[in-house]
């Protein structure tokens, strides 16, 4: 006799226990009107959504953590990183209902709310944490100095939210640094850094990119100057195009403070990928290069896209937490970036006719089983 328990639709995902979730600071879903209970469901939605986030960021973590990896497995990377992608177009989709909610009818109900604010979603600091954004990067958000002070409870104690970031603070590797580390490891024309001969190919590779590269802007460079009228204009394009050249090379041979050989052979796998992406053994590396810029872009259109709703409902107030509100929020849609040499990269391309050929292509192609 089987002992399975059967379960229906409502206990299964805990339907009543959800609906009672709704109460807001008096606990007590019968004293608020219709606007608070939608911005209290919005933003629980949203943490349920961060919650999935995380999930699929700490898969496509993990499998980079534990070295080399197999050119097949990457497409459950590139699936878990998809999937993040598609959950914050939705995560953008929310921000219309918020817009329902007018300016007065937000302000009946908006003092109740401080000094809590958004900034104190934990989950949130968690995806930005575990995709790699440096603690030097972020921008205080006003009257706390550290953000994890924010997370705080009233009485300075660690709470639940603190906890959890704290947590994934200590949880190891980001993705940054993991696909850093596998971009690394990548054979450039079939020859990999502990290979012999490894930097003389690199050299080889990077001189003969930047060889095509300007060639490139050469001609890009001709064909704007056959359209220019004055010597001015003339001397202005060439003048442009040749710091376009020198970007380029600087880019490629990075300093020490810029991470120097280390840093060197990262942008130029980049390039790699990218530029040989019609290999076999390229296609899956390929798609989790695009996949991380896709995922990168939606995350700055989600930040862009709150500072619009923000301004549109309550202005360019102080934030209920204390911040610059709308110019905070804007402030991080512009700064906060994680893959910076992935779309450096962009200005790098070339078609693919110009690319130079390689050595060994081969090393890329199908391999029999045998």
């Amino acid at each position: 006799m089987s002992t399975e328990k059967r379960v229906n639709y409502w206990e299964y995902i805990r339907v009543e226990e959800l609906l009672e979730l709704q109460g807001g600071v008096e606990n007590d879903e019968s004293t608020l009107g219709n606007d608070e209970v939608m911005f209290i469901v919005v933003h629980q939605v949203y943490e349920l959504w961060f919650k999935l986030m995380l999930r699929e960021l700490g898969s496509a973590r993990d499998l980079f953590q534990d070295g080399p990896v197999e050119e097949q497995a990457m497409s459950g990377a590139v699936h878990c990183l998809r999937r993040v992608g598609t959950v914050l177009e939705r995560c953008v989709d929310h921000f219309t209902i918020m817009e329902t909610l007018s300016t007065r009818d937000y302000l009946s109900f908006r003092d109740k709310l401080m000094p809590a604010s958004g900034f104190q979603s934990g989950q949130l600091r968690e995806v930005e944490l575990i995709l790699g954004l440096p603690d030097e990067d972020r921008i205080p958000l006003g009257v706390e100095g550290d953000y994890m002070q924010a997370l705080r409870s009233h009485d300075g104690e660690k709470s639940p939210a603190f906890e959890r970031v704290e947590r994934m603070r200590d949880s190891g590797s980001t993705i940054r640094e993991v696909i850093d580390e596998w971009l690394f490891r990548t054979p450039i024309d079939g020859v990999g850094p502990d290979d012999e001969g490894s930097e003389a190919q690199l050299q080889r590779f990077i001189e003969s990119y930047l060889g095509a590269v300007d060639k490139e802007i050469d001609l890009s460079c001709g064909v704007a100057l056959s359209r220019s009228h004055t010597a001015d204009d003339k001397a202005t394009l060439i003048a442009r195009y040749e710091r376009e050249k020198a970007g380029q090379a600087a880019f490629l041979n990075p300093s020490e403070e810029e991470g120097g050989a280390r840093r060197r052979r990262i942008r130029a796998a980049i390039l790699f990928i990218t530029t040989y992406r019609e290999l076999p053994l390229l296609s899956w590396p390929r798609e989790l290069v695009d996949q991380l810029v896709e995922l990168e872009q939606k995350f700055l259109i989600f930040r862009q896209r709150h500072a619009r709703m923000v301004e549109r409902v309550i202005g360019r107030r102080t934030g209920t937490g204390g911040s610059a509100g709308v110019d905070y929020l804007d402030a991080t849609a512009l700064k906060y970036r994680i893959f910076k040499d992935i779309w450096a990269c962009r200005t790098c391309q070339i078609r693919a006719n110009a690319a130079p050929p390689l050595e060994n292509a081969a090393f890329y192609g199908f391999r029999s089983a045998d």
